[in-house]
């Protein structure tokens, strides 16, 4: 599809987000209407194969394509490595100041950011997903719109793949916070459409300016490396889950490389 769509590099980034986002987060929420829950070694698991596919998307299809584009524009390998490590770093460092800034809640490890007691929990809840998605919705902007279909194809799988158990993670915890299955559903399908608008917001910053991919594909993986990190590693390395989670990450990464090197 994304080939199809090699004339238009922005409608490409749109769609992959709309697909790794809206449509894979939707789908994976789908079972909201059939579960009672989840148990938490099982939704541990499912977290952590999708930090799994997370980090492997992050270097094979954003890192090493980033690396080959800075190296064709700059000339140099060293210099290339060095700004591709600068963005990186940026990337992580501006999602770092969000989410000091921005008042958000987590299942797990509680409220963070500045004072949200205005806010209603649930609000709280859907802010902290949102810093979650936005810079995966980046992700696939940038790589779909990068022209290089194979580094787009392969962060819209990953991505995708990694939003269908988040989806129903994300509708089951608030199924057990005692809110309805329906509204569950919506709020997780919500979250998917944040990935849209960061979709929207890499394409359109690839497309407007061309020599920006490969930083702004090292931004985006800097940002998401700082989710892996911050977010979901530590969510999923609670006492007595660590084990698990890390078998279950390296599946993840496993067959996010398996797909890459399939989709080569």
């Amino acid at each position: 599809m994304l080939e199809l769509l090699a004339g238009n590099h922005f409608v490409a980034g749109v769609v992959a987000s709309v697909i790794a986002g809206a449509g894979a987060t939707t789908l994976g929420a789908v079972p909201v209407f059939l579960l009672n829950g989840m148990r938490p070694r099982l939704n541990n698991a499912l977290l952590s194969f999708a930090a799994g596919v997370m980090l492997a998307a992050t270097v094979f299809s954003l890192l090493l394509p980033a690396l080959d584009a800075a190296e064709a524009r700059i000339g140099s390998r060293i210099q290339a490595t060095l700004g591709v490590i600068g963005a990186l770093c940026i990337g992580a460092v501006v999602l770092a100041f969000a989410h000091r800034v921005l008042p958000h809640e987590h299942f797990t490890k509680g409220r963070e950011g500045q004072d949200g007691s205005r806010l209603a929990r649930i609000w709280l809840f859907v802010i902290a997903i949102a810093l979650h998605n936005f810079p995966e919705g980046l992700s696939v902007g940038v790589g779909a719109a990068s022209g290089d279909a194979r580094a787009g194809l392969g962060v819209m799988v990953g991505i995708g793949l990694q939003n269908l158990p988040e989806g129903l993670s994300v509708a089951v915890a608030l199924l057990s916070q005692g809110y309805r299955r329906i509204f569950a559903f919506a709020i997780a399908t919500l979250t998917g459409v944040v990935e849209i608008l960061g979709g929207v917001v890499g394409a359109g910053a690839v497309v407007l300016a061309a020599g920006l991919l490969p930083w702004a594909l090292a931004f985006a993986a800097g940002a998401m490396l700082f989710v892996i990190s911050d977010e979901i590693i530590p969510e999923t390395h609670r006492p007595g889950f660590a084990e698990g989670a890390t078998a279950a990450l390296f599946a993840g990464f496993g067959l996010m490389m398996f797909l890459d090197a399939a989709l080569a």
